[in-house]
């Protein structure tokens, strides 16, 4: 079974969505534990200080290493041995490598997983220097404090537990799992909305058609909307060809082929 320690300045500020919906219900079924660290309980002072300006006088504060220090050495881990398949140490920074699908999956498959909120102008440096820990960022924005982010990585891993979703096949064959294409565009009842109905494809009762016809549509909403996500999917000849055509229709739509260009 997974664990997950958060550690965080703000506990409360994750508990109710796990206690939400789909995790709720599994957290109820013990498939994973979740355990909230109060980092402000780990302080020197009794103002509960856990951050102080940066030296060098710029602006902005930093985490203080005293207290997250003191943190993760609670978690009973033995950091100078880390085993990397079983236990990650992770601080949620703007800075760090982008949290991915296959991120998500690499860690559901941990026993530990530590997650690190980051806030203001990040963590002293001495920390990252002591600590195995990686730096994860869930995108190239800053947030207000690292909780968003540590709930974001949290719902994407725990998803992918077996038991924690109605359908494991469901989660494991949503956007991103499949050859790094986002998912095919869906539908349900009625059959007939507004004058739109459901393309026949997904009507025939013909499961090889319809599969044929799902990885079309992929493909198309990956080059829509994520085109750089296409040169790492792994694609048949028909596929490329196919590819090559929309963006032949795309560069003659525009005028801005070669013939027409203007110098």
């Amino acid at each position: 079974m997974l664990k997950v320690d958060v550690i965080t300045l703000f506990p409360g500020a994750l508990g109710a969505p796990l206690e939400a919906s789909v995790l709720g219900r599994a957290k109820e079924k013990e498939l994973f534990e979740i355990n909230m660290i109060d980092l402000r309980d780990f302080a020197l002072d009794k103002h509960r200080t856990v951050d102080d300006n940066r030296f060098g006088g710029e602006g902005g504060m930093v985490l203080k290493p005293e207290p997250l220090a003191a943190a993760l050495d609670s978690l009973d881990i033995d950091f100078d041995n880390i085993d990397r398949d079983a236990t990650r140490l992770i601080l949620t920074a703007a800075s760090g490598q982008h949290f991915q699908h296959e991120t998500a999956v690499e860690f559901s498959l941990l026993k530990r997983l530590v997650i690190i909120c980051g806030h203001y102008k990040g963590v002293d440096e001495r920390i990252l220097q002591t600590y195995p820990i990686e730096e994860i960022s869930i995108g190239d924005f800053v947030l207000t404090g690292g909780e968003p982010a540590a709930w974001v990585m949290i719902d994407a891993v725990l998803r992918l537990i077996p038991g924690v979703m109605g359908n494991f096949e469901s989660a494991i064959d949503d956007s991103f799992a499949d050859d790094n294409l986002l998912g095919a565009p869906v539908y349900t009842r009625p059959a007939e909305f507004r004058g739109r109905g459901v393309p026949e494809e997904l009507l025939s009762g013909n499961h090889e058609e319809i599969r044929k016809f799902r990885r079309r549509e992929a493909i198309k909403k990956t080059y829509e909307n994520r085109p750089d996500l296409l040169e790492k999917a792994d694609l048949t000849i028909d596929e490329k060809q196919f590819v090559k055509k929309m963006k032949k229709e795309d560069t003659e739509g525009s005028g801005c082929d070669e013939t027409n260009r203007a110098d």
